[in-house]
């Protein structure tokens, strides 16, 4: 009798489970298929990461670290919750959904009367907190399985959308601060990403809010192929910034546009999985990752195992990942994201 494979979400470990029937015998046993390139060290620092999450995830449902960029409170919540949505957990499912939950509900009260996201003081540039709570709650909705809570995540993540086109600047981007007198890459790419999210959720997005960001993206483009960090004053293309730049035009179903090529291409020869990337090494292969998977070509099956391994061999005993920038909850949020991609889990890092 041949096996059936059915894909599951939110009940332990989103696997495809074979039911296999041994030969000559009546019983029926689970068997995990891992996905392509998954191999059981990298599913054993998987799950020894996705522990580490959830035992430093503090009684209010925050993430905190303290690195040399700031504090960022709502931005690591939101990654983190990211990471353990991977893993197919929802509010009420899943090894990780008390966790979940929590995530949640911080989220759900850091929300303002302006509707930003925030947690005022604590939070340095807020911004980027703002796109990835908004990014995360959206991939959320619809698996909480309460409708009160799909409600009250919808509520606020309309007004997050509202405060976030109210930001946007003359070119098209977006800064630090909620306020439309600036602009860089780095912010416009996170809220880039978040309103494809929400509006791939079913929720009404401006299209001209849009076409301006995407605007704002090309105006960076340099002849390189390659994105700088301000559309208005260019300097040298940025690696890192480039690889999300691509992942918002993938998110956009634009595979065949020049520019995310050609911006790929940039990113690809310019960010090594053993290279510094600028000192931003965890950001650069959380986008780039999420770009080349997406593309769907046969670099997939050369760039994942080495940054896989790569990723295995540099696990802290305690299931962490370091950043020297920002700490290890981003180096362990993003190492887990980029891990669990050919889980093919979250609408928005689908092929």
């Amino acid at each position: 009798m041949k096996g059936k494979c059915d894909r599951k979400r939110g009940v332990g470990r989103a696997l495809l489970l074979c039911l296999v029937v041994g030969v000559g015998s009546s019983a029926l046993r689970a068997e995990p298929v891992l996905p392509k390139h998954i191999t059981p060290e990298a599913q054993a620092a998987i799950n020894k990461g996705l522990k580490y999450l959830g035992r430093t995830q503090g009684r209010d449902g925050a993430w905190r670290n303290q690195g040399k960029y700031g504090r960022y409170p709502i931005a690591m919540t939101s990654l983190a919750g990211l990471a353990l949505l991977m893993d197919g957990n929802t509010t009420t499912q899943g090894r990780y959904a008390p966790s979940i939950d929590r995530t949640t509900k911080y989220l759900l009260d850091s929300t303002t009367p302006t509707g930003l996201i925030t947690r005022g003081q604590e939070d340095s540039r807020p911004m980027y907190g703002h796109g990835f709570s908004m990014l995360y709650l959206s991939q959320l909705l619809g698996m909480s399985e309460d409708a009160e809570r799909d409600q009250q995540i919808k509520r606020m993540l309309s007004r997050g959308i509202e405060l976030t086109a109210r930001a946007q600047s003359r070119l098209g981007g977006w800064i630090y601060q909620p306020t439309s007198g600036g602009d860089e890459g780095s912010v416009t790419i996170t809220q880039v990403q978040a309103l494809r999210s929400c509006r791939n959720a079913g929720l009404s997005v401006s299209r001209d809010v849009i076409d301006d960001a995407m605007g704002y993206l090309e105006l960076s483009m340099n002849s390189d192929g390659g994105i700088a960090y301000r559309a208005n004053n260019k300097g040298p293309s940025r690696p890192a910034i480039t690889a999300a730049a691509v992942c918002c035009w993938f998110n956009a179903g634009e595979y065949e546009n020049p520019l995310a090529q050609r911006a790929l291409t940039f990113a690809k020869e310019n960010i090594g999985v053993n290279s510094s990337s600028g000192g931003h090494w965890s950001y650069a292969h959380l986008y780039l990752a999420q770009a080349i998977y997406l593309d769907g070509g046969a670099d997939w099956d050369t760039y994942f195992p080495s940054l896989r391994d790569r990723l295995i061999q540099t696990q802290s005993e305690d299931g962490s990942w370091p950043d020297a920038g920002v700490g290890p909850v981003y180096g362990t949020s993003i190492a887990l994201i980029i891990l669990q991609l050919p889980y093919n889990q979250l609408p928005i890092m689908q092929r």
